[in-house]
């Protein structure tokens, strides 16, 4: 594979700077190039690189000081690769830099075919240790509501809600459109539990075929049915004395509802082919973006199992009741999106502010983040623009809870293409294209019916 990267070289022999600026350029990579080394510096302070290659011996300053002033003022995990590049007499200096953190040293005179190899290394570098300090940040970071962004009144209500319920052992039905958030909400409760230290099971029922769900939740015996050549434990017996969470549960069968009820109610349950009853000690969480209560009232519910999984009902609001979280939400996907991609990026323009708070978010939180995600990877400088974040439909007040667009003609060029291959890749299936996109069935119709894409 062959990485790009942004790179900054700095020598003060032209000749030398041009021959690797093309080499470099010709590999793909965005590269700036200098003689001076007080300019390189200022670059340096101004925006991120993920390499820099920088001659010992220039005017002004030398390139060991340049590393030596990066070591000492720029953190480890935020500073570029450096490579310095050195005459004979100065190979002391370049093995002083790689003890400061500089990747590696090119020993002058050498071929431009030398210095390519060595940056495809230090990026290589760079990006490996940008996602590991991306997955420590992951885990480490806290933002006092368990994962949860939000300082509307209704995310305070769900928090505590949230901590109430985490005290107990009690069923929790949790509802909301798609993309609110309902998964987060479970991890929060058995974060927060006394048994946080076992395992959390989670099942999307709506994505395991039906003639599977039943052995994937309650396992099967060697012999149950064809193909099925040994013992398997299924989902509740792996979650015993933990939490499962059955997402989508309004598309369970009769035959499954059936066996959940007596989960729930008794805490046993016989596995596939076996006629031995096998206990468990569990909390059930189940969520669904589906009105139940219809469902129960269609007959494709069964009453019994929905007061029985309705126990605690927690409801997830929508974003755009709550749009006073947009702004809050959009800084911390900036930073997770700007960390996993090892952009510095600073803020959003007051223009693409504003389309990303008026516009109606059918997706939900799950919209937003991936519109943030291509803003991020689309952006060429610190600060995000309208453009970037208008692909999708973000870019517009809500019509009658549909995206209503004002795009450039190349932007919406762009969104109908996104539509046409997330459809092609999902092979027709709408749900599968929808959650591609990042958005609910509902808005995907909208914009197969907008471009006639049917």
């Amino acid at each position: 594979m062959n990485l790009h990267g942004s790179i900054l070289l700095a020598d003060d022999e032209e000749k030398i700077l041009r021959a690797l600026v093309r080499g470099l350029r010709e590999e793909g990579h965005e590269v700036m190039a200098t003689t001076s080394a007080r300019e390189a510096q200022r670059l340096l302070s101004e925006r991120s690189f993920d390499l820099f290659v920088v001659d010992n011996l220039m005017p002004e300053r030398t390139g060991l000081e340049l590393i030596r002033e990066l070591s000492a003022t720029v953190p480890e995990g935020e500073r570029p690769q450096v490579v310095m590049m050195t005459a004979h007499a100065t190979v002391e200096s370049a093995i002083e830099a790689m003890k400061m953190g500089a990747f590696d040293y090119l020993q002058k005179p050498f071929e431009v075919e030398e210095l390519l190899v060595v940056a495809r290394r230090a990026l290589e570098h760079q990006r490996l240790r940008t996602q590991h300090r991306y997955l420590l940040s992951e885990r480490e970071e806290d933002f006092g509501h368990y994962g949860i962004v939000g300082r509307s009144r209704a995310m305070q209500e769900l928090v505590r809600k949230l901590t109430l319920v985490a005290e107990s052992k009690s069923t929790v039905l949790i509802t909301g459109e798609t993309g609110t958030g309902k998964e987060l909400a479970a991890r929060a409760v058995h974060d927060k539990s006394a048994q946080r230290e076992m395992p959390l099971v989670k099942v999307n029922c709506a994505a395991i075929p039906e003639t599977l769900l039943e052995s994937e939740l309650f396992g099967h015996v060697k012999g149950a049915f064809t193909g099925a050549i040994a013992n398997k434990k299924g989902r509740f017996a792996l979650a015993d004395g933990g939490t499962v969470f059955l997402d989508e549960i309004g598309t369970l069968s009769q035959a499954v509802q059936s066996k959940l009820l007596r989960v729930l109610q008794e805490r046993e349950f016989e596995p596939l082919g076996s006629e031995r009853t096998q206990k468990v000690d569990l909390r059930v969480i189940a969520a669904t973006n589906r009105d139940l209560r219809a469902l129960v009232g269609e007959g494709t519910f069964r009453e019994d199992l929905f007061y029985r999984l309705s126990v605690i009902p927690i409801s997830i609001p929508p974003l755009r009741e709550r749009r006073e979280d947009i702004p809050l939400l959009i800084e911390h996907f900036l930073r997770k999106h700007g960390r996993r991609t090892g952009k510095h990026i600073e803020r959003m323009s007051e223009e693409a502010m504003r389309a990303l708070t008026e516009y109606a978010w059918p997706g939900n939180v799950r919209e937003l983040e991936n519109v943030i995600e291509r803003a991020v990877v689309l952006s060429e400088g610190p600060i995000i623009g309208f453009p970037e974040v208008s692909l999708m439909g973000a870019g517009a007040a809500p019509t009658s809870g549909l995206p209503s667009l004002r795009l450039h003609p190349n932007i919406e060029w762009a969104e109908r293409e996104s539509v046409r291959l997330a459809v092609q890749q999902a092979q027709g299936v709408k749900k599968e294209a929808a959650a591609l996109l990042g958005i609910s069935q509902r808005a995907l119709s909208y914009y197969l019916a907008k471009y006639g894409l049917g």
